[in-house]
């Protein structure tokens, strides 16, 4: 059995050719001097990554300024979601659905670091050093194969991020309807230990969103998936920087 990526945008599935030769069930003639790239791919993530900074930057002033974010910060967060669908069934727009993806989702991204930040001083630069300080860890590792992303890495890495993903969304729904406290929720032991698990998967799916772009490469993909690969990687990202704010917010109230 193959295991792909847990990030939608990485699936193995997508980084084939027969995944992105066709559009519908017509087939196409893929260019291959127009070809995916590592240097394209990095130059991409750099591009997505300073328009989400753009984004947040601008919920952030809106926040300084006393003005209401909220429309905003969640409006972003659902079209950065819907974005997010749009681009897994068409990757062929990717050119156009990440970038949107990256403005939008950094005004959500700003929206809820500006809110940690008045509450916690100091939280999101330690939240933005340690995404940053993970990502170079594992990018290191990765590249200088210390870490080598097998079958069973993978089957382990999706299992537990299923397995959180699924938790999540049960604990979501049950507090909805109930009084239910989620053991996660606050800043016991067991929220801390379910925070710092939860870190360490998203910094493991990095390994495997270094591999399936590194195979785009080799399989040489189209150069649209440049496009597709960055926007699945950013996903990873946020997702890594969001439980490290979640993380600091625990540890910083027991003091």
């Amino acid at each position: 059995m193959a295991f792909n990526s847990n990030n939608p945008f990485l699936s193995n599935n997508r980084f084939s050719s027969n995944a992105v030769s066709r559009a519908g069930n017509t087939p196409q003639i893929i260019d291959y001097n127009q070809e995916m790239t590592l240097s394209g791919t990095i130059n991409k993530t750099a591009v997505l990554f300073l328009l989400l900074c753009a984004g947040a930057m601008l919920t952030w002033w809106m926040f300084s300024n006393e003005m209401n974010i909220m429309v905003p910060a969640f409006g972003g967060a659902i079209v950065g979601f819907i974005l997010v669908i749009a681009a897994a069934f068409k990757p062929q727009y990717s050119s156009y659905l990440a970038p949107g993806y990256a403005f939008f989702e950094g005004l959500f991204i700003g929206g809820i670091s500006a809110i940690f930040e008045a509450k916690f001083p100091g939280i999101v630069i330690n939240a933005v050093g340690a995404t940053l300080v993970t990502f170079l860890v594992c990018l290191g590792l990765y590249k200088f194969k210390i870490v080598k992303v097998t079958e069973q890495f993978k089957s382990v890495v999706i299992a537990a991020t299923l397995a959180i993903a699924t938790y999540y969304l049960i604990s979501w729904v049950v507090s909805m309807f109930t009084s239910f406290t989620p053991v996660h929720h606050g800043n016991s032991m067991m929220s801390i230990g379910i925070s710092v698990f939860v870190i360490i998967i998203a910094a493991l799916n990095l390994f495997l969103d270094f591999d399936q772009i590194e195979k785009g490469v080799q399989q040489r993909m189209p150069k649209f998936m440049e496009w597709y690969g960055a926007m699945g990687l950013m996903v990873t990202l946020v997702w890594l920087y969001i439980e490290f704010l979640r993380l600091l917010s625990k540890l910083s109230s027991k003091n």
